[in-house]
């Protein structure tokens, strides 16, 4: 290892994390600061009939108790940022008060109703039990369907926003031409995060300033909200995220815990530290998923889709999502027809408030649920009709690029044909019949799934890069990104050295601290690599520029930049990237020691793949294996493979894992009973088999690497293809449909209901 914590030949970040010298939020929080603890609902709907704090005031230790009316007392503004989804008729959807601490009403167990600020975590928990609260129960609203007894005042039946994208009049008319129909209602389980570290954060006053140390995805977002929240003007709040355990778009978003503790810093004078325990995070997390779709396709006499319609219920939890119409709807158009030449297309969404959690969003919420509701259908289609799953797929892909889908999306270049045609090689497929014959002779079921896929990556079209020479010989790159463990500091600092010549261990990555970086679009979507170097790339080309002005002088004519130094033609001398820093600085240079520009990306590239999974089925417990797993990825230029490798892994067990194990499960009162991995499975090493990956890059055109994202695909792609390979394996057995979570008990149950 080096001066600059670079591990030689493998992930700069590595190390110092497996040496347990991570500095994570719990870690770094100030000495003495104090512990805060939440009061939370113990019910999922009701009335806060009475809320006496007095008696905590008396706890030993305890110094501060915080409710909604004393955050109003002291000009916080209560209700959070929550954005209304515009509807078919032009008009926005539900806007109620989501508010930082509960006012009047609690709309899901775990809801954050009081905070408690003590000298320890113990004395602060004491206090929560000694706060006398008399909730009312009111009936809660689980069911997805709109009706029931209302959440909010503002959304009387319960729906939360209407949401269509299409033609509607011409889908009808190709279905009502259509040679083949096809249907199927698919549903999509609520799933939990469950990020290796738990939410957290400390909040901190100096000098009139505040200072959040969060483990967010990055730190404009959030700045903006306390600025909006607690009343301050920009340059009175820094945000700083350290390192982070696992982000996956849930840490991205602002939450109550945050703002209550910058403001009891701020009354306190002293430092605030809250950290969620496991059990606080599955109730106040924000879920995904939880999804029920009517799906239909309509195909001609030779089998190509002709329209595509679907139908969907969306589970909102209790409160608007933080991130425009991200709720479902918009991020599910964006891929809504897939990889398929679809002609016409409709999708119309509910979204209907529950008393579960308190918002459905995280993950890139959309992209998967839109390809797992479309690629379970083609499998089935495949099934009914009677045709080749390969052959029914050929036939309706897109082929001539740039194409313009039904959804309005500018689909730059592609080859999903050639890609499948890759995949159905390295998967042996034509070996499937012999190695379900073994599964049938040893009394297992054998089933293969396909599903292709196709997302669209941006966010945030703009993003800055600075490079700064500093004093020591060294290089700090300052990006808007924020790693949550996918090796962000790896890849950066390796682009920067290819492209300058300057040593990687010479390189510190610099990111996530607002006071530092002056504006960046943080991390999620999949768009961090493509867009933050991108911007370096910018700024090497300014450096570059402005270095060989400087050097002119010294080389008697202007320089060209080759392989990582200043040449002039015909003269037998060179300059390297540092070296000219080094005379910069001599010579009193000091415009030239920080360089920074802002690039921006205003196409869309779009990963897509295909992935193929068998499994096998013990009919006796209805245990489901995953034993073969084939991918072919077209995620464009790769910078950094095997870290590519590690995003495509995480992202299929993450996928499986919901297909097989995962479901948050609520009572008829609404409370979840999976509050623990003792009852909400998690995949595990064993569960998964060896995944063969390789690609097919078709480099993009919208960006200068011509790169595509990479960061949920393998997610994406897995859902539809384990799903439609345990439908496969039951199939033989007479069973229709069936839908995730493939328990062992909700297979065995299946298989015994199956006609004889």
């Amino acid at each position: 290892m080096d001066a600059f914590g670079t591990a030689q030949g493998g992930r700069r970040e590595d190390i110092r994390f497996l040496k347990g010298e991570g500095r994570y939020v719990d870690d770094i929080a100030p000495a003495g600061a104090l512990f805060a603890a939440f009061l939370r609902a113990p019910v999922a709907h009701a009335q806060i009939a009475g809320l006496d704090t007095a008696p905590a005031l008396d706890v030993p230790g305890v110094r501060l108790v915080l409710t909604a009316d004393d955050l109003l007392a002291a000009g916080v503004k209560l209700g959070m940022r929550g954005y209304a989804v515009t509807g078919p008729d032009g008009r926005p959807g539900a806007a109620p008060e989501r508010p930082v601490l509960a006012r009047g009403r609690v709309r899901f167990v775990g809801e954050p109703v009081a905070c408690v600020i003590a000298d320890s975590a113990a004395a602060a928990r004491d206090g929560l039990e000694a706060i006398a609260v008399d909730f009312h129960d009111l009936e809660p609203k689980l069911d997805t369907a709109p009706g029931g007894t209302p959440i909010h005042d503002e959304a009387p039946d319960n729906v939360g926003y209407r949401f269509e994208l299409g033609d509607a009049a011409a889908t009808e008319a190709a279905f009502a031409a259509a040679a083949h129909r096809v249907s199927a209602r698919i549903e999509d389980s609520r799933i939990i995060v469950a990020s290796m570290e738990p939410r957290g954060a400390f909040a901190e006053w100096e000098d009139g300033r505040l200072h959040l140390c969060v483990n967010g995805q990055g730190v404009w977002g959030q700045k903006a909200q306390l600025c909006a929240q607690l009343g301050l003007d920009p340059d009175q709040v820094r945000v700083t995220n350290p390192d982070v355990g696992g982000g996956f778009g849930m840490k991205a978003m602002a939450y109550p815990e945050y703002f209550v503790i910058s403001h009891a810093a701020r009354v306190l004078g002293q430092p605030v530290r809250w950290m969620s325990d496991r059990s606080e995070a599955m109730l106040t997390d924000n879920a995904g998923r939880d999804l029920v779709s009517e799906v239909e396709l309509a195909f001609d006499a030779g089998l190509k889709l002709t329209a595509y319609r679907v139908n969907t219920l969306s589970n909102l939890g209790a409160y608007n999502s933080q991130f425009g119409q991200g709720i479902q709807s918009e991020m599910f158009s964006k891929v809504m027809t897939g990889v398929y030449d679809i002609p016409v297309a409709h999708l119309a969404v509910q979204g209907i408030y529950t008393n579960t959690t308190q918002v459905d969003a995280y993950r890139g919420a959309g992209r998967p649920e839109a390809i797992y509701a479309l690629e379970s259908a083609m499998d089935h289609a495949a099934r009914v009709l009677g045709v080749d799953r390969f052959d029914l797929r050929q036939r309706s892909f897109i082929r001539d690029f740039p194409y313009r889908t039904v959804a309005g999306e500018n689909y730059d270049v592609g080859d999903f044909s050639g890609l499948l045609g890759k995949l159905v090689a390295e998967a042996d497929v034509t070996g499937f019949a012999a190695r379900r014959a073994g599964s049938e002779a040893a009394g297992k079921l054998r089933g293969m799934g396909l599903a292709c896929y196709i997302e669209a990556i941006l966010g945030q079209p703009t993003e800055h890069a600075q490079v700064d020479f500093d004093e020591d010989g060294g290089v700090t790159l300052r990006v808007g990104t924020q790693s949550n463990g996918q090796g962000h500091e790896t890849v950066y600092a390796r682009f920067l050295a290819s492209e300058t010549g300057i040593p990687e261990d010479r390189i510190r990555i610099l990111q996530g601290d607002s006071d530092q970086i002056p504006a960046g679009g943080g991390t999620g979507g999949s768009r961090s690599v493509t867009i933050q170097t991108t911007a370096t790339r910018s700024t090497v080309t300014q450096m570059v520029a402005a270095y060989a002005d400087f050097l002119t002088p010294e080389l008697g004519d202007t320089p060209a930049f080759e392989d990582g130094a200043f040449r002039v033609p015909g003269a037998n001398r060179s300059i390297s990237m540092l070296d000219a820093a080094q005379m910069a600085r001599a010579a009193g240079r000091t415009d030239l020691l920080s360089h920074r520009t802002e690039a921006r990306i205003t196409q869309r590239s779009f990963p897509n793949g295909a992935h193929l999974a068998e499994v096998e089925i013990d009919p006796e417990t209805g245990r489901v294996t995953i034993d073969r797993y084939t991918i072919v990825d077209d995620f464009g230029t790769l910078l950094a493979p095997e870290l590519v490798l590690g995003q495509v892994h995480g992202g299929v067990v993450q996928g499986a894992g919901q297909v097989l194990l995962e479901q948050v499960v609520y009572d008829d009162l609404g409370q979840p009973l999976t509050g623990s991995f003792m009852d909400y499975a998690m995949p595990r090493a064993t569960d998964m088999p060896f995944f063969a990956i390789s690609f097919a890059p078709v480099p993009a055109t919208g960006n200068p690497l011509g790169m595509k994202g990479c960061g949920e695909a393998g997610t994406v792609g897995a859902m539809g293809a384990v799903a439609n390979a345990v439908r496969d394996a039951l199939a033989g057995q007479g069973i229709g449909w069936a839908d995730m979570p493939f328990t062992p008990a909700r297979v065995w149950a299946a298989l015994q209901a199956a006609p004889s």
